[in-house]
């Protein structure tokens, strides 16, 4: 695959601040850190993440190598900027040992600078939860573990394809809560064939461990994943319309508000590492098909990996930059959508300064798709904060596209 470099400065401005109008940024946004594990036991017929499945045991000598190599690649953009927080996703991590985490983190405390204090998430899958493994994974550093857990109801996990049935998910979370002080239990409706009942027990039962954190997805079929070619009979609109009605109002009586789309979070439990991502911070992806979004006094730009973990492997090892499928410079035109792309997802929105802040731009550019978004009611007026109505939220995919860019 042929390797993108970015646009030299030259053919755009030459690098000062202001020229050809693109300000620059007067302070660069927070940074975190995302680490791919792309192997699993079995790909799901409903994943369309980077996701392998592996015969046998995982290859974490070679894997830990190239995680080095692709990072000491990495760290002359970086240098010097202090890391927010940590996610470690798949694939499925919780395959990882606790040894291969421990050297994985003391790889990245000896290449950046990490503060103590720092939120380490883990994802791990109930199907391979073992209590010493997830104790290991707490003293090496993890303090957050991210649970797929998806459903309670052992029929609903065979149709999803899961490896755990519902009583090895009770234990992981169990195991969970008493390795680390924060947990987030993933949990998925309108499945198939699901009920608003069924959908209500699931919930409840979710609930009822009292974790800090629930994601509550709807179930999508996505292309190229085996539910898009063959598609299990789910619930009607109305019928999952019935099920979010539900969600929200259970949660809000729990305990938990709902402060993004899919996220919901008791007080001062949200999760930090996603807040970066939907208010437009950076964040350096390392590890097979791992994304980054990197901001520059004069740019901002947006990398992605190599997918295929042996390639990645191999590419990486190499040293010569070939690991980097793609590497884009964003337009000044784009910033506005990508910037709303994120912010709106989130129910308080952002201040009206961080558009400023974050893109570089004059909040002047986005003022006539601003002003036509509150005329239909999709955005609440005026420049202190930007928000989406409850109307908004509601149809949040209109607005965004109030913002892209022809």
């Amino acid at each position: 695959m042929k390797k993108l470099v970015p646009v030299p400065v030259s053919e755009e401005h030459d690098g000062r601040p202001g020229v050809r109008g693109r300000p620059g940024l007067s302070s660069l946004p927070p940074l975190s850190l995302y680490v791919h594990v792309p192997w699993c036991v079995r790909k799901c017929p409903y994943c369309d993440f980077n996701s392998h499945e592996r015969k046998g045991n995982v290859p974490e000598a070679d894997y830990l190598a190239a995680l080095q190599a692709d990072l000491e690649q990495a760290v002359p953009s970086v240098w010097g900027r202090q890391i927010a927080s940590i996610f470690i996703g798949g694939g499925t991590p919780s395959l990882l040992s606790a040894d291969a985490l421990d050297q994985m983190m003391t790889m990245f405390r000896a290449y950046l600078n990490i503060p103590p204090d720092i939120e380490v998430t883990l994802e791990a899958n109930p199907g391979t939860a073992e209590a010493a493994r997830f104790q290991g994974y707490a003293q090496v550093g993890v303090n957050r573990i991210s649970l797929g857990v998806q459903s309670f109801d052992d029929g609903k996990l065979a149709a999803l394809g899961r490896i755990h049935d519902g009583a090895q998910a009770r234990t992981a979370i169990e195991m969970a809560q008493r390795a680390v002080p924060r947990v987030n239990l993933d949990l998925m409706y309108a499945l198939p064939r699901q009920t608003v009942e069924e959908c209500e027990r699931d919930l409840r039962e979710a609930m009822s461990f009292g974790t800090g954190h629930l994601s509550l997805y709807h179930l999508t079929l996505e292309p190229n994943t085996v539910f898009a070619k063959y598609p299990p009979k789910v619930p009607d609109d109305d019928t999952s319309a019935a099920m979010q009605d539900l969600i929200v109002a259970l949660t809000g009586e729990g305990g938990w508000s709902r402060y993004e789309v899919s996220a919901y979070a008791r007080q001062g439990e949200q999760c930090l590492h996603n807040l970066n991502y939907w208010q437009f911070g950076d964040y350096l992806g390392i590890g097979p098909g791992a994304h980054s979004k990197l901001s520059f006094q004069d740019r901002i730009i947006r990398q992605a990996r190599v997918r295929m973990p042996d390639s990645w492997m191999q590419r990486a090892m190499a040293r010569d930059g070939s690991h980097i499928a793609e590497e884009r410079r964003l337009r000044q035109a784009d910033l506005g959508f990508e910037f709303m792309l994120n912010v709106l997802r989130l129910k308080d929105g952002v201040e009206g300064g961080s558009f400023i802040e974050r893109t570089g731009l004059s909040i002047m550019s986005i003022l006539p798709a601003m002003k036509h978004a509150v005329e239909r009611g999709l955005l609440e007026p005026g420049l202190e904060r930007i928000q989406a109505t409850p109307r908004g939220w509601d149809f949040l995919n209109e607005l965004q596209m109030e913002f892209l860019s022809e």
